[in-house]
């Protein structure tokens, strides 16, 4: 077991061993010891084992996600198997008065779904099936499924994909929800700019559940559920039970001519920088021109728009970064497209790269792609996303703050950044600001068109960091707050939308953006997650949620006057 000790902290960072198993083990008990009794609930027709109730050995699993920091105690979990299902479980939830929140994945970056007052979770993950419908026109994912098996079903039987993100395990659900984006947003968009339909179950004004479908198409109220899943977050207007996907401007009854037409095969690199060459001048500059060429890119239709690239800015403590790129092998120039560009970031920087042969925050060890690489598509996406031994880790504690950049860091963030990073009493490896491309064919596309506003930015970020130990929630939740405060100081600690900057990733969510001792910008959460995009929210949540049944801490709120 490894353990660094925490200066000035009196307690030691556990990366692995005995001492994370025994504090989840730890939390399970209690939460299963203290869960409230369930109320008598109608659930005789309902096959054995879909209502799991804290007397259940699977409870302490579901009373949880992805990150430890978030537990419920619900009455119950219910599975939902099929749209009647879910139906089913809502009118029962609305007969007996309980609060409910939806799981597909169990990802959730704040406590939408996992927090003291739920009294229901609706886990969607039984639902997985991913097909091609005639009736629609259009490929159908069930809201359970995980990317990684949405990628394979589409690839391996039809040639196509969606242009999501990199994490195998993530549920549809929810990513589609917040928008979705990923290693091929800059050649194709959002995930959402491909969402052609959504089925959704509902509650109306006389709580009467229902379920309801929503296309592109579609105009006026119908319209603007539809609009309202293309980016507005989930668990605001019901319980998605299906997606569809067809892109815009396709035609014909060709399944493999509807969707995006993956890449046969990517060009690969992965490369790491060492932290013992780097001074805060030459981390300056690696930072700068990284942002500089997004910049310079951020525009859709040129030979760089299809390059995109993960770049792991990893705490000193990890002792290196690593960046992955990748890009469509048959795109125009493209291995001088790569070449270019990891020249580019490395320009004046005066760093030796080396091979990725350590995991490097959400980056797996892939130290065979040092020297660029052509391989299939399918085994690059593979590569990348189930392997990423930070992100992925079940038992660990995470904090998480995201922000849109229009433009390059500013010598004062940067300053910031270098300072946190590098603090001798931070010893956490598992700590980094990971940047992503963004741009290229998701700026083709209005702001207005879809609920996802973010259509003029440069790359996003993810401040994130993660631990095993309650204990340790203040020291590590206080680093991450004073890191992006004091990078966004001019702005009142957070990304105000304007020339810079363009608020927050709903995806990323993270409840201190409605907390004004931390967000102190006098501009208030809805216009960091969606802009100009709120009104047409509140007025799809009046339509479709006159009752706020669906609700949590960064819910869409109804407008004022609206029914509650």
């Amino acid at each position: 077991m490894t353990t660094t000790e925490k200066s000035g902290m009196g307690r030691r960072f556990f990366m692995t061993g005995s001492a994370s198993t025994a504090a989840i083990a730890s939390l399970a008990a209690i939460g299963t010891a203290n869960a409230p009794a369930a109320a008598a609930g109608n659930f005789k027709d309902l096959p054995d084992g879909s209502v799991i109730r804290p007397d259940d050995s699977r409870y302490p699993d579901l009373m949880t996600g992805n990150n430890q920091r978030f537990v419920a105690q619900p009455d119950y979990v219910r599975l939902i198997t099929s749209t009647k299902d879910a139906e089913d479980a809502v009118r029962e939830a609305v007969r007996t008065g309980k609060k409910v929140s939806v799981r597909s994945g169990g990802h959730c970056f704040a406590d939408f779904v996992c927090n003291p007052s739920v009294q229901v979770i609706l886990d969607v993950s039984p639902m997985t099936a991913v097909y091609y419908d005639k009736s629609m026109g259009a490929f159908a994912i069930e809201p359970g499924a995980r990317i990684m098996n949405a990628y394979e079903s589409l690839y391996k039987n039809w040639g196509v994909t969606i242009p999501g993100g990199i994490c195998y395990s993530v549920g549809i659900g929810g990513h589609i929800a917040g928008g979705g984006y990923g290693l091929l947003s800059r050649s194709h968009g959002l995930v959402v700019d491909h969402l052609y339909a959504v089925e959704v179950v509902t509650v109306d004004s006389d709580r009467k559940v229902r379920t309801v479908t929503a296309t592109r198409d579609d105009t006026g109220e119908l319209g603007d559920l539809w609009w309202a899943h293309t980016g507005g977050g989930g668990g605001n207007w019901g319980i998605v039970t299906k997606y569809w996907f067809r892109s815009p401007g396709t035609a014909g009854k060709n399944p493999s001519e509807q969707l995006v037409k993956a890449p046969s095969t990517v060009l690969v690199s992965a490369i790491s920088i060492p932290w013992d060459q780097l001074d805060e001048s030459k981390f300056r500059r690696l930072i700068t021109n990284f942002g500089a060429w997004h910049e310079k890119y951020r525009d859709p239709g040129t030979p760089e728009s299809h390059l995109s690239s993960l770049f792991n800015v990893s705490s000193k403590a990890h002792g290196r970064m690593g960046m992955f790129t990748q890009i469509d092998a048959a795109s125009p120039d493209a291995k001088g497209v790569m070449a270019r560009y990891v020249a580019a970031i490395l320009e004046g920087v005066a760093v030796t790269p080396e091979p990725l042969d350590q995991p490097t925050g959400e980056l797996p060890a892939m130290p065979d792609f040092f020297e660029t690489r052509e391989i299939p598509w399918l085994q690059a996406t593979r590569l990348v996303g189930t392997d990423n031994p930070v992100i992925t880790n079940p038992t660990s504690r995470g904090a998480h703050k995201s922000a849109y950049l229009n433009t390059r860091f500013t010598d004062d963030q940067i300053a910031v950044l270098f300072r946190q990073m590098s603090r001798a009493d931070f010893t956490n490896p598992n700590t980094m600001l990971v940047l992503f491309s963004f741009g290229g064919q998701v700026n083709a596309v209005s702001p207005e068109a879809t609920a996802n506003v973010q259509r003029r930015s440069a790359f996003k970020l993810c401040l994130q960091t993660f631990w095993p130990d309650p204990a340790d929630d203040d020291f590590y939740l206080g680093w991450e707050r004073e890191t992006f405060e004091g990078m966004f100081a001019a702005t009142g600690g957070v990304p105000v939308p304007g020339d810079q900057l363009d608020g927050c990733y709903i995806n990323y969510p993270d409840v201190d953006m409605a907390d004004p001792g931390r967000n102190r910008s006098g501009v208030g959460w809805p216009t960091l997650y969606f802009r100009g995009n709120y009104p047409r929210l509140q007025k799809a949540k009046a339509e479709w949620d006159p009752t706020n049944f669906f609700t949590h801490s960064l819910g869409i709120e109804l407008p004022a006057g609206g029914a509650s």
